[in-house]
């Protein structure tokens, strides 16, 4: 999964999120440009994240696009709209992935955007330098899987409930024990090493990101 795939910066479409708002407050297709040129306005980019055409989602197999299901249900709908109603239960989300994520050139928004859709961490085998860092910095916490497995080889097919211990204590490159619950009761725990990588990327995390790290430095009285 590229930057590209999380968040694309060509043409958007009339049919995805991104163009209904558009739409809806009067802007008309043949001036909707693209995601690279709208990157200032988080309500685009937002729907935009995962909006890549040829983007493909384990949980809808066999389709590709801004497309997933909202497993209380199980109804497809756009990756934005499920976000959405996952918020509305205060569920927060975690993305699995494989290989080298986030890969291809640098964008701000596939972190922001991840964020901003409710997800909490991400959990792949490799991460991509940048990304990884991009994300710690937005307080999305990157897990990385042991070597040698996966999602494929653990089972996890993205219906499971996730929890992730010891977050609350967590140490630069800790491997955290992670219980993922399945749809029929069943518990399956492995170990997944957080690639937050140096104490200073612990207070980032801890903070909320970057930002609320700075504001929080700079509201502290001088001594």
């Amino acid at each position: 999964v590229t930057t590209d795939h999380i968040s694309p910066a060509g043409n958007i479409a009339r049919t995805s999120p991104a163009g209904t708002y558009l739409m809806e407050h009067d802007v008309p297709p043949l001036e909707f440009n693209s995601y690279g040129a709208r990157r200032g306005n988080h309500e685009v980019m937002i729907r935009g994240t995962f909006a890549n055409i040829r983007l493909r989602n384990q949980l809808t197999p066999g389709k590709e696009g801004n497309v997933t299901r909202y497993l209380p249900t199980g109804d497809e709908m756009s990756i934005y709209d499920a976000s959405l109603k996952y918020a509305e239960g205060q569920t927060p989300l975690i993305v699995i992935g494989g290989k080298e994520y986030g890969t291809g050139s640098s964008r701000d928004w596939a972190a922001k955007g991840t964020l901003l859709l409710g997800v909490k961490a991400v959990l792949v085998e490799s991460f991509e330098r940048i990304h990884r860092s991009n994300l710690v910095g937005m307080g999305v916490l990157p897990l990385q899987f042991v070597p040698g497995e996966s999602a494929a080889t653990l089972g996890l097919t993205g219906e499971e409930t996730f929890d992730i211990l010891g977050i609350e204590e967590i140490s630069p490159r800790e491997a955290l024990q992670v219980r993922a619950t399945r749809p029929d009761g069943s518990v399956l725990e492995f170990k997944a090493i957080a690639r937050i990588d140096s104490p200073v990327e612990i207070e980032y995390y801890r903070n909320g990101g970057i930002l609320q790290t700075v504001l929080k430095r700079l509201a502290q009285p001088e001594a």
